[in-house]
């Protein structure tokens, strides 16, 4: 599969899942996206359609030796920071991507740190 097929099959994954959840204060939305180099998480609010919490991979306070590391660290500072603002509960949306690797590293992390899905 090409690099374009690929993507765009992500894409479509995504907006199907999107389809289906929807965070709110409460419970928001736990997102994830992954570049080459680097992971993203955000809680977002849908109904206010503001971004509550963000953690990511670029911070200066994360540091690891391989992806899968640099992934759990930014699981843990997220929850941290949801836990901070009274926040236990999320809906986590996997972004289209497979729930292995990366992603599986962060989200099990976030739960481990408090954060429930």
């Amino acid at each position: 599969m090409k690099a374009k097929e690929k993507k765009a099959a992500r894409i479509r994954r995504h907006k199907r899942i999107r389809q289906k959840i929807v965070g709110f204060k409460e419970r928001p939305r736990f997102t994830v996206f992954k570049s080459c180099k680097g992971i993203y998480a955000q809680l977002i609010d849908d109904l206010e359609k503001e971004t509550l919490i963000a953690a990511s991979s670029l911070e200066k306070d994360i540091k690891g030796n391989s992806k899968i590391e640099v992934a759990k660290l930014v699981g843990s500072l997220i929850a941290k920071r949801a836990l901070e603002k009274d926040i236990k509960e999320v809906v986590f949306d996997r972004g289209g991507y497979l729930y292995h690797g990366r992603i599986k590293a962060l989200a099990e992390s976030a739960r481990e740190a408090g954060l429930k899905f």
